[in-house]
């Protein structure tokens, strides 16, 4: 199998960074016959599309730049949906779990049929996508929640994390990158269709996260801890993050596991610890 990442983003060189079947395209993409060209040229056996606006320094950043937003989220994965339905190519499109604000009515989680509520530009950007992608054919829709991986970066929940001084005190289903790039590949190979959240399963507290990143990483490490309200109250966030629970029953029903999150968390950290370590010597 050939497969075709967009998006020189974070998780598109994780992605290529893990398969040795895969190849990154870099070319700009403004039209459908954009992407036309860039499938003639590579004759993929499938796409996945880790292209999009996520904002600097943070989501924040989309709520005075709608229209960017909305090109790079919605009307963009539309264009590469357009050009893969023409050549009957199968497209992963990687959406967000931050479409779902408040808790869900079910004791499990929400579902991947259940009605997003988002709030911010970002996310409803991202949940126009999932609407319309989702009615068609030969296309899967992979949604993740903040990415939690072994290697130091700036999209980074650990990074994050313990570069806050106040951190909020929540807890939320959350993506272990080495578990994802596993799990995307899977989904390629089945070519699977329909909505998928590709979380851990379980619920992780950032307060969990910081005592592993203050056991293995810096026991040095100090926070404040303050509410979900307060991080609008406070002006450190424009908008309210979302916190939720994600059920990833199509996932099981494809036989595609993921380790539970706080087994998950604790090996990353062992691993981000290790890269860090190395990383100074």
């Amino acid at each position: 199998m050939k497969i075709l990442i967009i998006g020189n983003g974070f998780i598109g060189a994780r992605c290529r960074s893990a398969w040795d079947d895969a190849v990154l395209s870099e070319e700009k993409i403004h039209t459908t016959e954009d992407v036309a060209k860039i499938l003639d040229a590579h004759q993929p056996d499938a796409v996945i599309n880790a292209a999009g606006v996520r904002g600097k320094p943070n989501v924040d950043w989309c709520e005075t730049h709608q229209l960017e937003t909305i090109v790079g989220n919605t009307k963009l994965p539309i264009l590469i949906a357009e050009a893969c339905q023409k050549k009957g190519v199968y497209l992963l499109h990687i959406g967000s779990g931050c479409i779902f604000y408040v808790d869900s009515p079910e004791p499990g989680g929400w579902k991947e049929d259940d009605f997003g509520n988002p709030i911010p530009v970002y996310s409803r950007a991202k949940y126009a996508a999932d609407l319309v992608l989702s009615t068609l054919p030969n296309v899967g829709i992979a949604r993740i929640r903040i990415p939690t991986d072994s290697i130091p970066g700036p999209h980074n929940l650990i990074d994050k994390l313990a570069g806050f001084k106040k951190v909020i005190d929540v807890e939320n289903s959350i993506t272990v990158v080495d578990d994802m790039v596993d799990v995307f590949h899977e989904l390629l190979n089945q070519k699977a269709t329909g909505i998928f959240h590709v979380t851990n399963p379980g619920v992780i507290k950032w307060r969990e996260v910081i005592t592993l990143y203050e056991r293995y990483v810096d026991p040095s490490h100090t926070n404040e801890w303050i509410s979900n309200d307060d991080l609008v109250k406070q002006g450190l966030a424009v908008k309210g993050r979302s916190n939720n629970r994600l059920q990833s029953n199509n996932l099981e029903q494809l036989g595609i596991m993921m380790r539970e999150v706080h087994e998950a968390v604790e090996d990353v950290m062992k691993k981000y610890a290790a890269f860090r370590h190395h990383a100074h010597v």
